[in-house]
């Protein structure tokens, strides 16, 4: 049975209905709320739908031994410095969930374990995601769907075998697939947009499409292949430090996206060939017959 559409906060998502555009934040803030804002009015600014951020406990996410890794960084010499430093807690998601609903957009976030799931929703999130790496991980698939909310699963790093049983594991009815290659950035050929259609086919939900390559027109041809959400990461600067930026959008080029996508709703229309008005003083002019 399909499942065309999808309700995300006042918003319907899915066939037929403008395609939803997500700005990821995630770790671009580089741990300022304050950089955090400025993305936010970025992404007003610009027009997107949603921001987008991402949610750990840091402790249970990566092991011991990861944490302790050298990773020199603006917050310490090991890695668990960075990972500690790029975390929000409560005082700095209260402040975000404030001005996003002063802005008047929405925002969810990417919990990577189940902790992270209960903690996010004291602030009512319209949606989960779920990243392409947590794909496999069952307990954290159960644990999202047992709060009833709908759930954007993107599905890099993973085959269809893979995606069919976490699509098997989650709720279908309240589901919205993300076609996406997990490389930063990804490479042209190896983004495979026609997956686009193929998870449309195979499964029949929601799909869209989340990227992280370099440049706009890959993410206008996934609007064009019916993506009805596009995700793109956010950013003040992409020379910024920090591992994401490089794969991401800066203000003007986000404009850009939402702008051309907005008109691409329009241009797509329902595919019923036929005369419009303004064309019919053109027949009356140069056809002979």
């Amino acid at each position: 049975m399909s499942h065309t559409t999808v309700k995300i906060g006042n918003r319907m998502v899915g066939q037929g209905q403008p395609c939803y555009i997500i700005a990821e934040i995630g770790i671009n803030h580089n741990g300022s709320v304050d950089l955090a804002k400025q993305l936010i009015d970025v992404a007003v600014d610009c027009g997107c739908d949603a921001v987008k951020f991402q949610k750990r406990t840091v402790e249970v996410v990566y092991s011991p031994e990861e944490l302790a890794r050298p990773r020199e960084n603006p917050f310490g010499p090991t890695n668990g410095d960075l990972k500690r430093g790029l975390e929000f807690g409560v005082k700095e998601y209260a402040e975000i969930d404030k001005y996003c609903k002063q802005k008047g957009i929405d925002w969810l976030a990417s919990c990577w374990d189940e902790a992270s799931v209960d903690f996010l929703e004291r602030f009512n999130p319209p949606c989960y995601k779920i990243a392409s790496a947590s794909l496999t991980d069952d307990n954290l698939l159960r644990h999202h769907r047992k709060y009833g909310r709908p759930v954007i699963l993107s599905t890099g790093l993973s085959e269809m075998k893979q995606i069919e049983h976490a699509v098997e594991v989650l709720d279908k009815d309240h589901l919205i697939l993300l076609h996406c290659t997990s490389t930063y950035p990804s490479k042209p050929e190896e983004l495979n947009l026609r997956g686009i259609v193929a998870l449309k086919e195979k499964f029949g939900v929601p799909v869209g499409y989340s990227g992280h390559e370099v440049g706009l027109v890959t993410s206008y041809a996934a609007a064009v292949l019916g993506a009805c959400v596009v995700e793109r990461h956010i950013t003040v600067d992409r020379s910024m430090w920090g591992s994401d930026q490089a794969a991401s959008v800066e203000p003007p080029g986000m404009k850009r996206l939402v702008r051309d996508i907005r008109e691409l709703d329009q241009a797509m229309g329902d595919g019923v060939k036929k005369v419009y008005e303004s064309e019919k003083p053109i027949i009356q002019k140069l056809r002979r017959v």
